[in-house]
């Protein structure tokens, strides 16, 4: 269906304000996805705080193509964008719901801190952890070191007594 020039302008702003205000852009391959799920995920991810939108590949390319380091990938299908001034989130989200909507939705690739990734390597970060685990994690790391003194000097003291 064709655009109008108007409407295509409008598009265009709305990309760069996306390309200018993300921390990373997530590009999301979706075919046959019910109204009621897009309905459902998009709901989702504007609590999560991630924003989504269609664009024509074209429209995409022209907005962001030279814009960023690196070469953008291979924009095949559908083409959605989910976006964020958060890091990982878009990436993380999008990954979710891949998981749901096994054969609708999978990511195609994105821009992460201003680099061109592909899909692999989105998908890599799309495994991060959320900050709270990863700082979870880090507390166990550096209570590790005094709980095995803790439990060597209970050991001593026991033997001794």
């Amino acid at each position: 269906m064709a655009i109008t020039k108007a409407k295509k302008e409008t598009i265009l702003e709305k990309l760069d304000g996306v390309k200018n205000n993300s921390e990373s852009i997530v590009f999301v391959n979706f075919k046959g996805l019910s109204v009621a799920n897009t309905t459902a995920m998009r709901s989702k991810l504007r609590e999560e705080g991630v924003g989504y939108m269609v664009a024509k590949k074209t429209l995409i390319k022209r907005a962001l193509d030279n814009t960023f380091e690196g070469e953008m990938p291979e924009l095949e299908g559908e083409i959605a964008l989910a976006y964020s001034a958060d890091a990982i989130s878009p990436a993380q989200n999008i990954k979710t719901f891949a998981g749901e909507y096994k054969d609708n939705i999978a990511i195609a690739g994105g821009i992460f801190q201003g680099v061109f990734k592909t899909k692999e390597e989105m998908i890599e970060i799309a495994s991060i952890p959320p900050l709270p685990v990863l700082r979870g994690m880090f507390v166990n790391v550096i209570n590790s070191p005094i709980q095995g003194l803790v439990l060597g000097l209970n050991a001593i003291a026991e033997k001794r007594s």
